[in-house]
């Protein structure tokens, strides 16, 4: 057991949160920088699917929808990551062997987060030694609602060493934290459980690399998924972590974006909360390196808009396959 290293989090206005945070979604962007804006929101998407009936041709064809989700354009970029259970993982690694196409796989008792340690563990290194480069954990809500903090301090660090230990001079395994926000009730707990994570991160050596962690808003498996308010807390979060210690921590808001205009909102959100931090004139977030969006449908929205916006005309849902 480590030493107690619960963080003290300010406390967060949740009216002026949910006040600032729609702002974001006054933002327009202009015609001639809408093109650049769809391409970059869909290369920070991983294609995700979690469901049982999932199979291998399933996942096989997900893979191809990932590194060309618009065969015939060579112009359009692949997204960032396919994201899918650990039994699958071994089959995605081996299609996308090459693309540059990462592997992400939830794992430790997805969704639910109350599986054994152990049982999370396990499922972690299996899941690493067939191929993940990416590993989307969920932490137990009971525990930290409960406020044993501790527990799922340790349980972070844990299954972040177990990431940090497979690091090899080719590979770096980077992992996500998902919070489930839909459970954590407040956005004091957002941001106590961001600022938590964030030190598990650190503390494990992963934060050593640029973007290799993340906090993550949702499994998708629970409603209210990603929020405004709740990714402006966390995007927060991790500005006070980069002005504390310099590290760059990674965000993927996941369930509920399923259309190219509110991804636009989100990285306006991104740019104005993130932007300049470091003194140079960019923002670093606004990279598939460091921000994500975990939405599957929106792939196809933005490939729609793309095309109208080249053409004037809105392609049906239809035109562009599911996977």
């Amino acid at each position: 057991m480590s030493a107690p290293v619960i963080p003290t989090s300010p406390t967060v206005d949740a009216v002026m949160a949910a006040q600032r945070a729609k702002g974001f979604t006054t933002r327009s962007i202009k015609r001639e920088s809408k093109g650049q804006a769809l391409r970059l929101a869909l290369s920070m998407v991983d294609l995700t699917t979690l469901e049982g009936k999932d199979s291998p041709e399933k996942i096989e064809s997900i893979c191809r929808k990932a590194v060309s989700p618009m065969p015939e354009r060579c112009d359009i970029p692949s997204v960032a990551a396919v994201c899918f259970y650990p039994s699958m993982v071994k089959i995605a690694a081996e299609a996308l062997a090459g693309t540059g196409v990462k592997v992400a796989s939830v794992a430790t008792g997805f969704p639910s987060g109350q599986f054994p340690l152990d049982v999370r563990l396990r499922d972690t290194e299996e899941a690493i030694q067939d191929g993940a480069d990416e590993i989307d954990m969920v932490i137990n809500r009971g525990a930290f609602l409960s406020g044993r903090r501790q527990e799922v301090y340790d349980e972070i660090l844990a299954v972040a060493k177990l990431c940090r230990d497979a690091w090899t001079s080719d590979k770096h395994v980077h992992l996500k934290v998902i919070l489930e926000t839909g459970e954590l009730e407040t956005l004091d707990n957002v941001r106590l459980a961001s600022d938590l994570s964030i030190v598990a991160l650190g503390e494990s050596g992963l934060l050593d690399e640029p973007g290799g962690g993340f906090i993550k808003t949702s499994t998708g498996k629970i409603s209210p998924a990603a929020t405004m308010p709740v990714t402006l807390v966390m995007l927060e979060a991790i500005r006070d972590a980069h002005r504390r210690d310099g590290v760059y921590v990674g965000m993927k808001p996941a369930g509920g974006i399923r259309a190219a205009k509110p991804a636009w909102h989100y990285l306006c959100m991104v740019k104005e909360t993130l932007e300049g931090l470091d003194g140079s004139a960019g923002c670093p977030w606004l990279s598939p390196s460091l921000f994500r969006f975990g939405a599957s449908s929106l792939a196809n929205d933005i490939l729609r808009q793309i095309v109208k916006l080249e053409t004037g005309t809105y392609p049906a849902a239809y035109d562009f396959s599911e996977a």
